[in-house]
């Protein structure tokens, strides 16, 4: 069902699926984390195959599952930094805990920024069971080194709307490099929590070599590489197959890949 998520920027379109119920047993969470639109006008579209997916993982993983957009993506408020994206996230996962019948077990499935994003708020958040990492770059460091390229791009593809946004550029430029989703990995390899990471041998925009360091930062992740798959693995039935046999099989030990 189509929910609203109440953001620091405004409120944030989702969508929450829930499997059959057991009475008396919980179910675990997840939040589904959507990428960085590629294309002009983009951020319109970028949430709207998640929640199928949300619908196909409550099914088969027997998960509540909750898709969300951030802010400045499809119908939700407000307009894109990193931070904001963070904070979106942190947003989503609070609304999955109050969710009624969820056991307390929170697990993420983001994808390219997204699954940056994931990466980084589950090591700040301390609570998470473990998490997908779909096609991530293992830091903003391009991204930093050209911002105003950047801020064109976000302005292209909708994820910002307002001409005068942001306010203060070089702070908004500066978030861009306080996110290292290997340094992340690492901490979340600390916490005892479970990963997957999953890259396209063919990745056009991010290349293999970051999913290689994610993993081995984090030192016991299943990594997974498709062979000749490229960067939009949300569409690859391959990844998604793979992503939500991972989480059926939550709870078990992670092997590497």
């Amino acid at each position: 069902m189509q929910v609203t998520i109440k953001g620091s920027a405004g409120d944030l379109e989702g969508w929450l699926a829930q499997p059959e119920r057991v009475p008396g047993n919980g179910r675990p969470g997840l939040v589904i984390v959507p990428g960085f639109p590629t294309d002009s006008g983009g951020g319109a579209n970028s949430f709207r195959t998640l929640p199928d997916l949300a619908d196909r993982i409550a099914d088969h993983a027997r998960m509540v599952a909750l898709a969300f957009a951030f802010r400045g993506l499809a119908g939700s408020e407000g307009h894109f930094s990193l931070d904001g994206w963070r904070r979106d996230l942190h947003s989503a996962i609070d609304y999955v805990r109050k969710v009624d019948g969820f056991d307390g077990s929170l697990w993420l499935l983001g994808f390219g920024t997204g699954g940056a994003v994931s990466v980084d708020v589950a090591a700040t958040d301390g609570n998470i069971a473990g998490l997908v990492c779909v096609a991530a770059p293992a830091d903003f460091q391009d991204w930093a080194s050209r911002p105003r390229e950047l801020l064109s791009h976000a302005r292209r593809c909708g994820a910002i709307s307002d001409p005068d946004f942001p306010s203060d550029f070089g702070r908004w430029a500066k978030e861009l490099q306080g996110v290292s989703t290997v340094a992340s990995a690492q901490r979340l390899a600390a916490a005892g929590t479970a990963m997957m990471v999953l890259h396209g041998s063919n990745d056009n925009a991010v290349p293999s070599l970051d999913a290689r360091a994610i993993a081995d930062a984090h030192g016991h992740a299943d990594l997974r590489i498709l062979e000749g798959a490229r960067h939009h693995l949300r569409h690859d039935p391959r990844a998604i197959a793979t992503a939500i046999g991972f989480l059926d099989r939550r709870g078990r030990p992670a092997t590497l890949g």
